[in-house]
């Protein structure tokens, strides 16, 4: 089923200080992918595929705080990401970047809603 939230991304701007609270406060499991600038987020059990193992929580990322990508989002699944952002225009929203391949599990992008707000997207392969 698309369009539900599949994913979270909180960014930061210290890294060490930014897993170490949400690992300390939270008990997430975090692990630190550095070729790909990016923090894995584990809220709850998974399979042996990184999945959710149980039903009503999601998993999550940490990046670098960027310019464009500035506060905590949620991702939004897509059957194609191409086609959600024509959708999101013409309700007045815009494409924030591009897609961008994450390994073979599928694509992310972004996108701003008419209030300001930017939202992921997630296409998976």
């Amino acid at each position: 089923m698309t369009g539900r939230i599949v994913h979270f991304e909180v960014p930061y701007d210290d890294g060490d200080r930014a897993r170490a609270f949400y690992r300390e406060a939270f008990g997430w499991n975090l692990m630190e992918m550095p070729d790909m600038n990016y923090t894995m987020a584990s809220t709850g059990p998974v399979d042996e595929q990184s999945m959710p193992a149980e039903p009503g929580f999601i998993n999550g990322g940490m990046f670098q705080r960027t310019e464009d990508l500035k506060g905590p989002m949620l991702t939004v699944d897509v059957p194609d990401i191409d086609a959600a952002w024509k959708t999101i225009e013409s309700l007045g929203g815009e494409q924030v970047g591009e897609k961008v391949p994450v390994g073979d599990m599928g694509f992310a992008g972004y996108f701003k809603d008419p209030e300001g707000n930017i939202l992921g997207l997630w296409q998976s392969a």
